[in-house]
C-alpha cells in the first residue's frame, strides 16, 4: 500500500514537472515572435530601411528593392505600394474609410482572412461571400494621433470585436485616403508586418506577429 502511494506521488510530480517545462512565460512568447519577424524578413527577401532614410526617401520605399521601413514607435514595419490619390486625413476631422485586406499570422504562416478576391471561404461553419465584405471604419485624427472603430466588415466578423489594431492606422500618417475621381488615380495600398502589442485583441491575446496588404479609399 505505501509502494503504492510512493509510485502515485511520484507520478503526480512527474506530471506537475512536465507541465511547467511545457508552459511558456509571456517573455518566451514574445522571443518566438521576434524569431517568426527575423524569419519572414529572411524568406521574404525584405531590406529593412531605417525612419531617417524613409524621411531621406520623401516618405516612399523602393518596391524594386523591396523596402520595408521600421518605425520604432510601434515596432510596425511598412511598405507603401501607392501613396494614393486625394489628400492624408485631416486633423479634426472625422472619415469614413473603406478598406480591402488580407490577414497572415506569420507565427503559423497560416492565412487567417480576406477581403480582397472574388470569391468564397469557409469561416464560422459557413461560407462567405467575402467581396461582399468591404471592411468600413470611422477614422478620427487629432495631430499625429489616430482613433477608429470598425462600423462593418470581415475583421469585426471574425474577431468579433469594432477594435481596430492599432498597426492598420501607422499608415495613415504617410498615405492619402481618397476616391479615383479620374483616370489614372489609385487609393492607397501598403503592406504591414504588425506585432502583437499593435494587432488584433486575438494576436495579442496569442502573441503572434501579423501580415497585412490593405488598401484605404475614403468612403462618401
Amino acid at each position: 500500500m505505501k509502494k503504492t502511494s510512493y509510485l502515485m506521488l511520484l507520478a503526480m510530480v512527474v506530471s506537475l514537472f512536465a507541465a511547467c517545462n511545457d508552459y511558456e512565460t509571456y517573455s518566451d512568447l514574445k522571443k518566438k515572435e521576434r524569431q517568426a519577424i527575423s524569419k519572414f524578413l529572411v524568406d521574404s527577401a525584405i531590406n529593412v530601411i531605417s525612419e531617417k532614410q524613409f524621411e531621406e526617401q520623401g516618405q516612399t520605399t523602393d518596391l524594386k528593392k523591396n523596402q520595408y521601413v521600421l518605425l520604432d514607435k510601434s515596432g510596425v514595419y511598412m511598405q507603401i505600394i501607392r501613396k494614393g490619390c486625394g489628400q492624408q486625413v485631416e486633423s479634426g476631422k472625422t472619415v469614413n474609410v473603406l478598406c480591402r485586406f488580407s490577414e497572415t499570422n506569420i507565427l503559423t504562416d497560416s492565412m487567417l482572412i480576406r477581403n480582397d478576391i472574388v470569391g468564397t471561404i469557409y469561416m464560422n461553419g459557413q461560407y462567405i461571400d467575402v467581396s461582399q465584405y468591404v471592411d468600413k471604419m470611422t477614422v478620427q485624427r487629432n495631430g499625429s494621433t489616430f482613433q477608429a472603430s470598425f462600423v462593418s466588415g470581415m475583421m469585426q466578423l471574425y474577431h468579433g470585436t469594432s477594435s481596430v489594431p492599432s498597426g492598420w492606422l501607422v499608415p495613415l500618417l504617410y498615405i492619402n485616403v481618397g476616391r479615383p475621381l479620374q483616370e489614372g488615380d489609385e487609393i492607397a495600398k501598403v503592406k504591414l508586418i504588425v506585432p502583437h502589442s499593435q494587432g488584433t485583441p486575438t494576436a495579442s491575446q496569442s502573441v503572434y506577429p501579423a501580415f497585412y496588404v490593405i488598401t484605404y479609399q475614403r468612403d462618401n
